[in-house]
Order: C-alpha cells, then sequence, then structure tokens
C-alpha cells in the first residue's frame, strides 16, 4: 500500500519515516516537512542513507496530496488545529487518514474548545472519525474515513484502566494518575525551557491541573461502562529523550490483585503489543523505548486499600508512530505486528 506522511521531520514523524520505509507491505512515496522542503530524506535522517536518497521532501499542501493518486494512506504528524486542513481534502478524495493529532481525538467539540482553546476546526468531519487504541477500540472501527491515533499519556493511562473499570474491579472515584515524559514528547522546540541546561538534571510537574490530554482520557474511560470518570492527572517533564512511566493509583474496596489480574488477562492475553508484569515487577521505561509496547503490572496496598499500578512505553511508538502503523495494520488485515517488532 502506497502511504504518506504528513510533517515527516517531527520526532514522530522521523520514527514514522523509519516505520514505513522498513515496512514490508507499505510503501512510502511522499514525505511533506515546510522546513525541509527540496531536501532528500537521507539528508534529513543520514542513519537512512542508502534507502529513501530518491525521496525528497516536498511541500506541505493539502490540495496537492490530495490529487495524487498514488497516495492510499496518509499519516498526519503536525499540530492540532493544522491537522484538519489536511484531513478533509484528503478523505474527500478517498484517502484514509491516520491523524497523529489531537484534532479527531475527542468526540465532543465543546470539550475539544474547552482544553484546546479553539473552535474545533471541522466538526463535520469529526462525524467520519473514530478512536482507535486497538486494544480496547469499539468493534467495526476499520469501516470508518478517519483514524484518531491516542496520544502518549492516554495510552499510558487507558490501557491499564479501561478493562479494570469496565469489569468494575475498580470505581471511577479518587483515581490518581502521574506520568513522567521525555522530552521529546513536546516535540522539535527551540524554547528554553527544553534547552539542555534546562532539562537535564532536572524534573518538574507540568501542565497541571488541566493538561490537554485529560479531556481524551476522560472521554475514553466514559465509555468503559460506569459512566463519567474524572481523574487527577499529574505530568512531568523527565530528563530523558524517550519514553512514559506512569503510577496510577485507585481505591482496589473489595477487589484482589488476583482480580486485577484476571480483568487485564481475559482483555489483553493475545494482543502482542501489552505485556503484563508480575505483580512484584515493576515496568521500566528503558525496556520499552524503541518498542510498540505497554509494560503493566499492579499490587494492592493493604496499608491504604488502593491498587498501585504502573505502566511503561516509548511515547515516539506506542505513543505516536507504532501505534499509527499498528492501526494501519489492522485496518488493512494485516497481523498487527507487521513491520513493529524489529526496530
Amino acid at each position: 500500500m502506497n502511504t504518506a506522511i504528513v510533517g515527516a521531520s517531527g520526532y514522530g514523524g522521523e520514527v514514522l519515516v523509519k516505520l514505513l520505509a522498513a515496512h514490508p507491505k507499505a510503501n512510502l512515496v511522499a514525505v511533506t516537512s515546510r522546513s525541509e522542503v527540496g531536501k532528500s530524506v537521507s539528508e534529513v535522517m543520514p542513519e537512512l542513507r542508502g534507502s529513501l536518497d530518491d525521496l525528497v521532501f516536498s511541500s506541505s499542501d493539502p490540495e496537492t496530496l490530495a490529487v495524487r493518486e498514488d497516495i492510499e494512506c496518509a499519516f498526519l504528524a503536525v499540530p492540532h488545529g493544522a491537522a484538519a486542513t489536511f484531513a478533509a481534502p484528503l478523505v474527500a478524495s478517498g484517502k484514509k487518514v491516520i491523524d497523529c493529532s489531537a484534532d479527531f481525538r475527542i468526540a465532543n467539540p465543546a470539550t475539544y474548545e474547552e482544553f484546546y482553546g479553539q473552535a474545533h476546526p471541522d466538526p463535520d468531519l469529526l462525524q467520519h472519525a473514530t478512536y482507535v487504541l486497538p486494544e480496547i477500540a469499539e468493534p467495526g472501527w476499520e469501516s470508518k474515513k478517519l483514524f484518531a491515533c491516542p496520544g502518549c499519556y492516554p495510552t499510558s493511562i487507558l490501557v491499564p484502566l479501561f478493562p479494570l473499570i469496565q469489569n468494575k474491579v475498580i470505581g471511577v472515584d479518587h483515581i490518581v494518575a502521574n506520568s513522567f515524559s521525555g522530552t521529546s514528547g513536546a516535540g522539535k522546540q527551540s524554547k528554553l525551557a527544553f534547552s539542555y541546561c534546562e532539562v537535564n538534571e532536572s524534573a518538574k510537574a507540568y501542565g497541571i491541573p488541566k493538561h490537554r490530554h485529560l479531556s481524551e482520557i476522560e472521554e475514553q474511560l466514559g465509555r468503559a461502562g460506569q459512566g463519567e470518570v474524572i481523574i487527577q492527572f499529574n505530568p512531568h517533564l523527565a530528563p530523558m529523550n524517550r519514553g512514559i512511566i506512569t503510577t496510577i493509583t485507585a481505591p482496589a474496596g473489595d477487589s484482589t490483585t488476583e482480580d486485577l489480574y484476571a480483568a487485564w488477562n481475559e482483555v489483553y492475553a493475545d494482543r502482542p503489543f501489552v505485556h503484563i508484569l508480575d505483580s512484584d515487577t515493576r515496568p521500566e521505561s528503558k525496556y520499552t523505548v524503541g518498542t510498540n509496547r505497554v509494560d503493566i503490572s499492579a499490587i494492592k496496598d493493604s496499608r491504604t486499600g488502593n491498587f498501585v499500578i504502573t505502566s511503561a512505553e516509548d511515547n515516539l511508538m506506542k505513543g505516536l508512530a507504532g501505534q499509527a502503523v499498528q492501526i494501519m495494520n489492522l485496518w488493512q488485515g494485516w497481523d498487527e505486528t507487521e513491520g513493529l517488532t524489529h526496530v
């Protein structure tokens, strides 16, 4: 299948390029970047010398991409707001679109406006989109025209929590999620706050108490069957390039650790990208970097009556590019691990 990447020079876009360049069933025919127009991919990404020397960055023009007959599937790796301007003509031309921004993650336009500070850029097209976290996606999602790829923080929280709420292992009150992300999660920025001397040897909380990803997390958890979900989400910037580690506390009530693991195993036993670790083992971000896995484990604290749940993932893989390719694989009916097991 012929693919294109819009915004291919950002951190997530670069990983998408590498994944699609090595994918046995995908042919990368177009990459766009406003900052790298005219340069070959191998010039911008020297690690790809010899494999993509003839592929050149083109300008990011929605209408030009829409009329190209050789593109069947387009990945959007551009900021929220901008993604919708590309999605509309691409979908109208019959192409499938996998959007890695926030533009189509939130089903309620009013919620989007509340958290992103602007009206939704295309509420009509939003009706033709569906949110796809593959392991918990609603049946029949493949028939939609536009797939919204989940955010990195939400993936680290939704994967462990969704089955527990769905199976009533936990309630929805007093859930707290503390997440730490590598600096690549902020994208390529020249701001002082993301310079080496500011980030190195330091960790800090930010976006509290209403980080943008909270809207996505709560909306999806509300699908799990216990009604509206409100959680405390505390994101942190960590002094590492990539990776996310999340620790969640949730009241256990009468549920046991065995009940929790039974719910996880029921949902994830046959899912290759969710690894359930023993209760006495804690996931570590360094072991998921470069993979499309989420590692999860949990233990019950008898002193507080809480479950303490931990997850780890690569924010640029399962948190973005890898998950987008996983969505493509499943949509096409291919093995979902195609092109994702050795990166």
